[in-house]
């Protein structure tokens, strides 16, 4: 095969190094290896193939250094290697290769610098190294490459300036620089790079103006500078072509106004400039049809804008909140058909709410909340049956609630406080059936609470009906609010007693029923003394009870408290009566059978003063220390089923039959080394029960003997399934959807049900452990932290490489946002079946924004075939990506989540297989 020329083994399943007899074809000049699972390093003789003329490699598993003898390849036009392990830095013989035309490294692991002599590939028409880990600054010479058309080195570690020579670069259409740490202004000459089309430099460390000179690149169709320190005014030329059609400047310190003719080309789709200084009029934008994503908010804007906006078939998102607008909403705003967000609060808006938003079928939320409306909400809202957020609060909104607000089937969140609202509450509100939030305080609302509002059982951040004229009786059915947490009914007129049934409403952590005319007894039950203050009760009519800051009940005020319950609160009182007996005696015998049982010397237990403790609890009562130490014999080696860094884990089957599993932490000279995570765990899940988070069933703590004793989980943990060929299979597209969902439900109940929140800080596949119906279970406590509000939460940096945020790094401050970033990670990697490695840092990228969808996904799995698991698994992805956000503010918090995964709902009306990570990040999350 001595005269082979051409070679094409690619899109195979070989494996194994390349092995070094290939390079003793020298007449080869085209050698096709990519997509393969090829590893090892590259031949260190591969430059003996000297006529090559073409190398693709990418797409394998190579690794190791890239070998100094390529650059004796002279003739090579083209080299491809990338998606590969390849690390170490770049040869600066590289410059050897003076016939290259195109290279491409990129998402390896190379790092050091970028050398100088590469700027000596004269011929160089496309360099890719972006997704490494190069460092130090761009070569000054770079404006050398005359020729280069394609130029992205994003996601690396540049520092230092962009040099003023890549203003030379008059071919170049592409330029990635972004997510690096790039300072100081951008070239003032940017403009001479006349056929730019693509501009790539946000996420960096940039500042200065915008220069003039960008605004004459007619070329230009995309400008991505957001995320840096740029300050400044926007030149006022900027959109004037019609090629523009991307301008994302947010998180910047721009000043100044939006140029007036920034959609004169008539092709702008995305315009976001948030979070900056801008101000002045809106442009007038009636005839940019081409808009589809517009974001102003949190600037100083000022103007009116009734007639700003027209008919926009494409928007599909626009949010103009916290600025300086005044004006009237336009009925146009009926024919942006594909609007799925508006949100203009915090501004000065005043008018009526056209009627004609009701047309707005895709709308998701609507948000006016913090204006000057007046009027009635207009009853043609009930036709917004996707509508899963609507804030009306803060304005001078008359009338009633309209009866149609009930066919908001998929209504989360409803807030029409401080309003001048009037009437009673519909009943068909209690139609709602997936409401979250309803705040309807600050009105002028009267009538009695409607019992219908005892149905909106998933109501759980609040419930708040103060500060209107409501009358009659606190509704029984409220007892079904079981998820609830703030109940607020304060400054009403409402009579009788407290319902006993309210005791029922276990999730509650504030309540206030004070400025009413209730009267009896306060029930003195756990869920009072716990969400009640003493300012909960006062000024009304006769409340009285146990609780603090209330009068003690006398004999009178009993009998009129209780005999509006009549016959109930007598058998409660007797039922009581027995309970308290038939306790005290159980007790009692509980007692003596333990000071026998301690007597006999069969268990010390609790025997506190020399450091040793052991307690079981929520068992079946008969686990002992000797069980576990017979049914591990002393903790041999043959029951262990996994180590870790502060401890291993063994298997035991007690006497009962029930099988545990056994936390053992690691000792050194008879004694245990490390003891903070045993308290972290002990102190933790002692506290907090819930489905998706393992079981803790007791604990020994002894000087020389520490464990922890868990329900067992028959399949292990996630990262083991993954891993496993035969395994894997059985974990199907479904059962991965609902291990997110209950990783999801975990993380929700620890951040928003515990107080204080507990952040879990380790989430990662190998933590996630499932039993055998493959349902998950959140473990390994061991590094957790609470987070108290009146505390810094400054942290080390502690979890497992891969799957900690990145702002951890730089602030060490703890928050619930770094769950979330893990979660996002897991979430990836249990639908690709692998860790998203590099992935994670490409998805906001130009190159990753084109990924497909269907090339994220498990290979060991068919592509869903069912409608509904597609949909689901698109869902999932597009919700795990907005949980990866560099920023954590931009980050939707486990709650959100947790409600979004449990409704959801088809995302695409496109073929499965066509669908981009460009596509997931335009469909915008309901919730951010």
């Amino acid at each position: 095969m001595e005269n082979l020329i051409v070679l094409d083994l690619s899109e195979n399943k070989l494996s194994g190094p390349i092995p070094h007899c290939l390079t003793n074809l020298s007449k080869l000049e085209l050698l096709y290896l990519f997509e393969n699972q090829l590893s090892g390093p590259l031949p260190s003789n591969i430059g003996d193939m000297e006529n090559l003329v073409v190398l693709p490699l990418y797409r394998n598993k190579l690794s190791g250094p890239i070998p100094h003898s390529l650059a004796n390849l002279s003739r090579l036009e083209k080299l491809y290697l990338y998606v590969n392990q390849l690390s170490g830095p770049l040869p600066s013989e590289i410059e050897d290769m003076e016939n290259l035309v195109e290279l491409d490294l990129s998402e390896n692991k190379l790092s050091g610098p970028i050398p100088h002599s590469l700027t000596n590939l004269s011929k160089l028409e496309l360099l890719h190294l972006f997704e490494n880990q190069l460092s130090g600054p761009l070569p000054s010479e770079i404006g050398d490459m005359k020729n280069l058309v394609d130029l992205e080195i994003s996601q690396n570690k540049l520092n230092g300036p962009i040099p003023y020579s890549l203003a030379n670069l008059s071919r170049l259409e592409m330029l990635y620089l972004d997510q690096n740490q790039l300072s100081g202004p951008l070239p003032s000459k940017i403009g001479d790079t006349k056929n730019l089309v693509e501009l790539l430099l946000n996420q960096n460390n940039l500042s200065g103006p915008i220069p003039h000179s960008l605004a004459n690149l007619s070329k230009l169709e995309s400008v991505y500078l957001f995320d840096n320190q740029l300050s400044g005014p926007i030149p006022q030329d900027l959109g004037s072509h019609a090629s523009i059609v991307v301008i994302e400047l947010f998180d910047n310190f721009l000043s100044g106004s939006l140029p007036q003719q920034i959609c004169q080309g008539r092709s702008l789709q995305k315009l976001t400039v948030e979070n900056n200084c801008l101000m002045g009029p809106i442009p007038d934008l009636r005839n940019c049809t081409s808009l589809r994503r517009v974001r102003l908010e949190n600037n100083l804007f000022v103007g009116n804008i009734t007639n700003s906006f027209g008919a926009h078939p494409h928007l599909y998102y626009i949010d103009m909140s916290h600025n300086r607008l005044y004006g009237e909403l336009s009925p146009n705003w009926g024919e942006c058909k594909n609007l799925s967000v508006l949100k203009i609060s915090g501004n000065n808006i005043s008018g009526k709410i056209p009627s004609e938003i009701g047309q707005l079928t895709r709308l998701g939320e609507l948000d006016l909340s913090f204006n000057k409306l007046a009027g009635e909400i207009p009853k043609e809202l009930g036709s917004l049956s996707d509508l899963l957020s609507l804030y009306l609060n803060d304005n001078q909104i008359s009338g009633h609630v309209p009866v149609e607000i009930g066919k908001l089937i998929n209504l989360e969140h409803l807030d029409l406080s401080s309003n001048m609202l009037t009437g009673s509450i519909p009943a068909q509100l209690g139609q709602c059936s997936t409401l979250l939030s309803l705040n309807l305080s600050c009105n002028s609302l009267n009538g009695s609470i409607p019992s219908q509002i005892g149905d909106l059982v998933f109501l759980q951040t609040q419930l708040d009906l103060s500060h209107n004229s409501i009358s009659g009786l606190i509704p029984s059915q409220f007892a079904k609010l079981v998820m609830l947490e703030i109940l607020n009914l304060s400054h009403n007129i409402f009579t009788g007693s407290i319902p006993l049934s309210l005791e029922d409403m276990i999730s509650l952590v504030s309540l206030d029923l004070s400025y009413n005319q209730l009267e009896g007894v306060v029930p003195n039950n756990r869920v009072f003394k716990h969400a009640a203050s003493p300012q909960a009760f006062r000024a009304n009519k006769g409340l009285c009870g146990e609780l603090q800051g209330l009068l003690p009940c006398n004999r009178s005020r009993t009998s009129k408290g209780y005999s509006k319950n009549g016959h109930k609160v007598l058998i409660s009182i007797i039922a009581s009566l027995i309970g308290t007996v038939f306790l005290a005696f159980a007790i009692i015998v509980v007692l003596f059978l333990l000071r026998k049982k301690m007597k006999k010397g069969n268990v010390e237990v609790a025997r506190r003063n020399h450091g040793n403790i052991f307690s079981i609890w929520n068992f079946d009562g008969k686990i002992a220390y000797e069980d576990i130490i017979q049914a591990t014999e002393d903790f041999d080696a043959k029951y262990c089923i996994g180590a870790g860094t502060s401890g291993s884990v063994y298997k035991a089957v007690l006497p009962t039959g029930h099988v545990v599993a056994l936390k053992k932490f690691h000792t050194f000279d008879g004694e245990v080394v490390v003891d903070e995570s045993f308290g972290n765990e002990m102190h933790v899940l002692t506290n907090i029960r819930h489905r998706n988070i393992v079981r803790l069933y007791g604990f020994c703590s002894h000087p020389r003997c520490m464990f922890l004793v868990y329900e067992y989980m028959e399949k292990g943990s996630l990262a083991n399934i993954l891993s496993n060929q035969a395994e894997v299979v059985e974990l199907d597209w479904m059962k991965r959807v609902n291990v997110i969902k209950s990783v999801a439900n975990a993380l929700s109940y620890l951040h928003h049900d515990c107080i204080p929140p507990i952040i879990h800080r380790d989430i990662s596949s190998k933590n996630i452990l499932l039993d055998l119906e493959l349902e998950a279970r959140v473990s390994d406590f061991g590094i957790a932290r609470l987070l108290k509000p009146d505390s810094s939460n400054w942290t080390s940096l502690k979890g497992t490489h891969g799957y900690i945020a990145p702002e951890l790094a730089y602030t060490m401050v703890l928050t619930d946002k770094c769950d979330v970033y893990s979660f996002g990670v897991l979430s990836l990697e249990i639908i690709m079946g692998r860790h998203p490695g590099e992935l994670i840092s490409s998805l906001t990228s130009p190159v990753g924004q084109k990924m497909l969808l269907r090339d994220m996904l498990d290979p060991r799995l068919t592509f869903p075939s069912d409608q509904k698991v597609a949909n689901d698994v698109v869902s999932v992805v597009r919700i795990a990506i907005a949980c990866l956000c560099s920023h954590p503010q931009s980050r939707p918090t486990m709650y959100q989540v947790s409600k979004e995964l449990l409704g959801l709902r088809p995302s695409f009306v496109e073929h499965f297989y066509t669908i981009t990570v460009g596509d997931l990040n335009d469909i915008e999350v309901q919730y951010l």
